[in-house]
C-alpha cells in the first residue's frame, strides 16, 4: 500500500481566519464533522496510491508542471456541495478566481497537477475539478439547503497563489481519528 497524496493550494491565514470567523459561531447548529482549519486546502489532484519512490518524482513532474504558470487571485465564496443539496455528503466553500484569466489559470493547475500524475505512472482520481475548500462531511446523507443558502453570503478576502502544496494523507493518525497531513513539498508558481 502506497501513500495518500494530493496537490493543493493552501489558503494564507488572513482568508482561513476570515472563513473560519464566519463559521465557527454557526457550528453548532449541526451535527457534521467540521474540517479543521489548520487542513484547509483546494485539492487540484488526488492521487490515492502512490508508491513511496514515485512521490519525489510527482513533485518534481509537477514543479515542472508549474514553472511558468501565471499567479491567479482567488477568493472563497458561496456554496459547494457534493452531490447536491438534498442529499449532502460533502459541504464546502466555492473557489472564485477573481478574474476569467485566473479562472483558466487555475483549471490549468489541476489539469497539470493530474498529468504530473499519469506522467510518474500513478493513479490519479478522474473526477472532474470542481475548485472547493470542504468545510464539513456528513455521517449521513441530508438536505442542506440552509447552509447552502448561508453560503451563498460568503466571500472571502482575494489572496494571490504563490505556491501548490505536495501533501501526504495518513488516515486515522490525527487528532480524533482524522487524517494527519503532512507537506512534502511547496512548489513554487512561476508567475
Amino acid at each position: 500500500m502506497g501513500t495518500r497524496l494530493f496537490a493543493a493550494v493552501v489558503p494564507p491565514a488572513d482568508a482561513v481566519e476570515h472563513l473560519e470567523a464566519f463559521l465557527e459561531p454557526r457550528r453548532d447548529a449541526a451535527d457534521f464533522r467540521w474540517t479543521l482549519s489548520t487542513q484547509f486546502h483546494v485539492t487540484l489532484a488526488f492521487l490515492p496510491d502512490v508508491v513511496d519512490h514515485l512521490a519525489d518524482e510527482y513533485v518534481d513532474r509537477l514543479a515542472e508542471g508549474l514553472e511558468r504558470t501565471p499567479i491567479p487571485d482567488l477568493r472563497l465564496a458561496g456554496p459547494v456541495v457534493f452531490p447536491d443539496a438534498a442529499a449532502t455528503r460533502v459541504l464546502a466553500v466555492g473557489v472564485a478566481p477573481v478574474s476569467e484569466a485566473a479562472d483558466v489559470v487555475l483549471e490549468r493547475m489541476a489539469g497539470r497537477a493530474r498529468n504530473a500524475a499519469v506522467r510518474v505512472g500513478t493513479t490519479v482520481d478522474g473526477q472532474r475539478f470542481r475548485p472547493h475548500l470542504t468545510v464539513a462531511r456528513l455521517r449521513h446523507p441530508a438536505d442542506t439547503s440552509n447552509w447552502v443558502r448561508l453560503l451563498e453570503t460568503y466571500s472571502g478576502p482575494e489572496w494571490p497563489v504563490y505556491e501548490v502544496a505536495v501533501i501526504a494523507s495518513h488516515l486515522g493518525e490525527g487528532a480524533a481519528g482524522r487524517p494527519r497531513y503532512e507537506v512534502l513539498a511547496e512548489i513554487p508558481i512561476g508567475g
